[in-house]
């Protein structure tokens, strides 16, 4: 029989609803059962994708004695931490506080009104290896709660103190003198980071410090502005030797394209092989940058596979882009992926099966418990050279073996693909698709773009406000600050791609909902969710970026981009004081401060303006259009269209459209060009703005 979690829109959840755990989502219901029966609160949270939750429920919640357990002492509550970021937050930091650890399963035990007392994340179902079995957890922990309740209530308190702490006062400002506290200290902080990068690196194989690796798109994004801003090549060459292992690694999948979500070595060679919608349209991000920077076609190449990927396997035919695909099939980690040499020639022609083979390490004794993963030793170039055919040749051969093996691979169980559309997870990938679109000359990916904007605004907002998730046509929770930022920054490039002045206005109006919602003036720092939101034991922050940019570095990015836009200098005011406010902690940890490091560097750099004016529908403003998507020039900004449709802005004054033509003005250092109507003309102007930023 069904539990309550049946009815969900949460795959994760319902992924329990056969469970004997008599299941409660997260709500008033459960909270009120917990404090009608004074019972402590057993709160599980995970994802869909995560390995050990399931473990668990197999080993755990599955098991009836156990349920039985979990139903008499508790009141159980399952949380999908994907769609509910605001309870994960809070109650990961409790655990890290408590334990110095963290993860998922994030197994949590509660007062009847939420407090955390105690917490762990994977528990056995016998004990091992030192760590208790489930069932002594839970006997252990409810009797503590009805023997030792005050010494509960008290460490409780202390550490929902430590849970609602803001920035010590001497870290916050009022805004006076603030623009000359970013570029005093600021330079300094940006400075720090990349030495203390550089100290990380693994020239070896690429990535920071040891295994298990993940591929941190925001810290190589962060060292990618450090060598536009200080022309020191050592960054770039880190960052070019990291995507170059990662694409050629295991972690990238060389058969359906995209990224497994880390490496469990320190050679990008054996994944965990779940796959997250936010890597993939981060890092192709990261991808696409190298390529403007370099012209590699092997960045290239990665771009493109892995944005074809997520519109192949990703999207839902309504717009909007699923979160994840689970790393098991058939019970198995990984299985979906691995192959053996009598696979590879059941389905290829003995000579290409055996360069297949060797191209791709596909060995009788295998890479991966007696199985293989494929990657490439090295580029395609110098493969061609020890197989004796040309780059070209070699090229096409593999491609068509990879068809032929992708088809006989999609005959195997896939792995189970979470179908919730999570804003924020989305915006990643639009902003990706807008930016790649003309930088690579694909135009469906600017009308995947497209399509996805108007799906997030129509099905994913109600009455003006976003909603966090959605699935089968419902979405029931208020978003949080990184949906509302991350859609503004990813509709501003949008309008930067198009011209198009609806994605402007959207993208200025979450901008002003992003202050309205989550901005506290008197403590001087953006929260994570509402200020109508559900009222929780604290109200949860997050300055950190993790495997996602943070709520509050996209708020600050998207600030800086909208006041440069259009003036509005209070948006400024309150993205350079939201920066001051973690400096401390961003100079102590700055590999944990990726994006927000990035906003750092665009908040002191002066941008370079680009405006393109002229008939929005004419072929000519076309060219200078994709002419101005084609250089990396991380902090520029683009307006243009036909003046009559846009706001008054001070980025247009002065700049007059000429009758009959299409113009751009290319503006750096309170210096502009003449009208440029050429094409090639504007191209040599940007690329001597690039030449400035990249050193």
């Amino acid at each position: 029989m069904a539990n309550r979690l049946a009815t969900e829109t949460s795959p994760y959840l319902q992924q329990h609803s056969e469970n004997p755990v008599d299941w409660f989502p997260w709500g008033d219901e459960a909270l009120a059962r917990a404090r009608s029966e004074d019972k402590p609160i057993l709160l599980s949270i995970g994802y869909s994708a995560c390995h050990w939750c399931h473990v668990m429920e197999r080993e755990s919640f599955e098991d009836p004695e156990t349920a039985a357990l979990m139903n008499e002492k508790y009141v159980n509550i399952k949380v999908d931490r994907e769609e509910r970021p605001d309870l994960d937050s809070i109650y990961m930091r409790a655990l890290q506080v408590s334990t110095g650890r963290g993860g998922w399963p994030l197994t949590a035990f509660l007062t009847p009104d939420g407090r955390f007392f105690y917490g762990g994340t994977y528990f056995p179902p016998a004990p091992r290896a030192g760590m208790p079995s489930f069932k002594q957890v839970l006997a252990t922990i409810e009797n503590a709660y009805r023997t030792r309740r005050q010494e509960i209530e008290e460490g409780s308190d202390k550490l929902l103190a430590v849970l609602a702490g803001i920035p010590p006062s001497e870290t916050r400002s009022r805004g006076e003198g603030d623009e000359g506290l970013l570029h005093e200290r600021g330079p300094g902080i940006l400075d720090h980071a990349a030495r203390y990068l550089a100290g990380q690196f693994d020239p070896a194989h690429g990535g920071f410090g040891p295994a298990p690796k993940f591929p941190q798109p925001d810290t190589l994004e962060l060292l990618l502005r450090h060598f536009a801003r200080s022309g020191d090549r050592r960054p770039l060459d880190m960052v070019l030797t990291t995507l170059r292992f990662m694409g050629r690694g295991g972690i990238r999948d060389h058969l359906g394209g995209g990224f497994h979500r880390y490496s469990v070595d320190d050679r990008w060679l054996a994944p965990h092989f779940e796959k997250m919608l936010y890597d993939n349209g981060l890092l192709a991000r990261v991808y696409l940058h190298a390529f403007q920077i370099t012209g590699d076609q092997e960045m290239r190449d990665v771009v493109t596979s892995t944005l074809d990927y997520v519109l192949a396997d990703l999207r839902d035919p309504a717009g909007g882009f699923y979160s994840a695909r689970d790393a098991d099939s058939e019970g198995e980690e990984g299985l979906f992926y691995l192959w053996r040499p009598e696979e590879v020639r059941s389905v290829l022609e003995d000579a290409e099966a055996d360069l297949f083979c060797r191209v791709y390490d596909v060995t009788d004794s295998g890479n991966f418990e007696g199985r293989n993963i494929l990657h490439l030793s090295r580029s395609l170039d110098s493969l061609s050279e020890t197989e004796g055919v040309s780059a070209r040749e070699l090229g096409g051969r593999l491609e068509r073996s990879r068809d032929t093996l992708r088809t006989e691979r999609d005959r195997r169980e896939a792995p189970f693909r979470d179908e919730k559309v999570l804003v924020a997870w989305n915006s990643f990938v639009l902003r990706t698709l807008a930016e790649a679109a003309p930088a690579l000359n694909r135009p469906d990916y600017l009308d995947a773009a497209r399509t996805n904007a108007e799906f997030l605004l129509e099905s994913l907002r109600d009455q003006g406000r976003l909603r966090r998730s959605w699935k089968n046509g419902q979405s029931k929770i208020l978003a949080f600050l990184e949906d509302y930022a991350g859609l503004g920054n990813a509709l501003l490039t949008l309008y930067e791609a198009t011209l198009d002045p609806r994605w402007l206005a959207e993208g200025r109006e979450l901008a002003g909902q992003v202050i309205d919602l989550f901005w506290e003036e008197e403590e001087g720092v953006f929260f994570d969710s509402p200020k109508d939101g559900e009222k929780l034991v604290v109200r949860p922050r997050e300055a950190m970026d993790n495997a996602t940019p943070s709520g509050n570095s996209l708020a600050i990015e998207l600030l800086l981009r909208t006041s440069a836009l259009a003036g509005q200098e209070d948006f400024r005011r309150i993205a350079v004081r939201a920066l001051l406010a973690e400096f401390e902690a961003a100079s102590r940890f700055p590999s944990a401060f990726g994006r927000f490091l990035s906003a750092t560097a665009m908040a002191l750099a002066p941008p370079t303006e680009v405006v393109l004016l002229g008939d929005p529908e004419s072929q000519e403003l076309a060219d200078l259009l994709a002419v101005t998507n084609r250089f990396y020039l991380p902090h520029r900004i683009v307006v243009g269209g036909n003046p009559a449709d846009l706001p008054p802005m001070p980025i247009l004054e002065g700049r007059e459209a000429v009758e009959g033509k299409a113009v751009a003005y290319v503006c750096q250092d309170f210096t502009c060009s003449l009208p440029l109507s050429d094409p090639s003309r504007l191209a040599a102007e940007l690329e001597k703005s690039a030449g400035a930023t990249n050193g």
